[in-house]
């Protein structure tokens, strides 16, 4: 059982402020178009700090519990790039300015993280009180798994997403970008601008994202602060990494077949240790260790089979994947 002190988690949790805090100056004070050199720079600085904190983190608390940070890392790493694909896709649907994707992008991760940390608190709460949550969140995982490989080749709709169908009926929307404000007034009417309607609909993502990444990482640590660190690490990068990689996700055509064999592995691994513990304990559970390998493995082989196969086939391009399939319009 890892025994930490409330020092070390207010100082976890100082420093993940710190690090948003600079996002977001960088953000409101100097709205630019951000080039490979910048993203590649912010992108190697996050990585390292992510690293620094892990190898301090197994220095202080042993290997295993070291160990399960940077599965958890990268697990929810990979789940970020996903959150790319989403982000392009939302991006490219709004038509949204390059000065201002810079501020849209610091705004989700801000978001993604405060709800994170409420389905961390909430599913460490459940996992401590019922043992039978690791078989819930198993499921949930196969469940994801499966139609994320039935919809692999599909992507997000964004423009029917409940929540923003919602906003765009509820509210008055104007039609052009306003300086990069959320409200404006035209012609003496208050109007919420599309940048608006663009940060709800990254919310709406960050919601579903959440309910699938959190079981995720719990599935290779059930310490609340490793799942809670992993997370922000993984997620305090992905401004960078989507500036850095958003010309590559187009080649990483394999990426939603290899997350969903991830996150079926993990539920298998819930599933495993549910019984272990709550059936018999003859039942075999899958170490850290194999898991840190096992996802590494499928990662590895996801990007090479990717590269090799755009390389061979130009036109080929990859998807976001999408838990649901697209409705058919009936005259089709």
């Amino acid at each position: 059982m890892l025994e930490l002190s409330g020092t070390t988690w207010a100082i976890t949790i100082g420093l993940i402020v710190v690090l948003l805090a600079v996002d977001l100056l960088l953000a409101a004070i100097r709205p630019h178009r951000v080039g490979f050199k910048e993203a590649a720079a912010w992108s190697v600085f996050y990585v390292a700090v992510a690293v620094a904190f892990g190898l301090w983190f197994m220095s202080q608390y042993g290997g295993d519990f070291g160990a399960q940070y940077f599965a958890g890392y990268i697990v929810e790493k990979s789940l970020s790039v996903d959150n790319l694909f989403v982000f392009v896709i939302i991006m490219t649907t709004f038509a949204v300015p390059e000065e201002h994707q810079h501020k849209v992008l610091t705004f989700g991760i801000v978001l993604a993280l405060l709800m994170r940390a409420v389905f961390i608190a909430l599913g460490a709460t459940l996992l401590s009180l019922f043992s039978f949550m690791f078989l819930i969140f198993g499921l949930l995982l196969l469940y994801t798994a499966v139609q994320l490989f039935r919809h692999r080749d599909e992507d997000p709709d964004v423009e029917n997403n409940v929540i923003v169908k919602t906003a765009r009926r509820l509210l008055p929307v104007s039609e052009e970008y306003v300086g990069g404000k959320l409200t404006a007034r035209i012609d003496g009417r208050k109007v919420v601008t599309p940048l608006f309607v663009v940060l709800v609909a990254i919310g709406g993502v960050d919601l579903l994202f959440a309910l699938d990444s959190i079981p995720a990482v719990f599935g290779v640590t059930d310490e609340a602060y490793i799942v809670f660190a992993a997370n922000a690490f993984a997620l305090l990068g992905l401004r960078a990494l989507f500036f850095l990689v958003k010309g590559l996700l187009d080649r990483l055509v394999y990426l939603s077949a290899g997350l969903a064999i991830i996150l079926a592995f993990i539920g298998v691994k819930l599933i495993l240790h549910w019984g272990h513990v709550d059936i018999h304990k003859s039942i075999p559970e899958v170490s850290t260790p194999v898991s840190l390998g096992v996802i590494i493995g499928i990662l590895v082989i996801v990007v090479v089979a990717s590269l090799l196969k755009t390389r061979n086939d130009p036109t080929v391009v990859a998807h976001a994947g999408s838990l649901h399939g697209q409705r058919k319009d009936p005259k089709d």
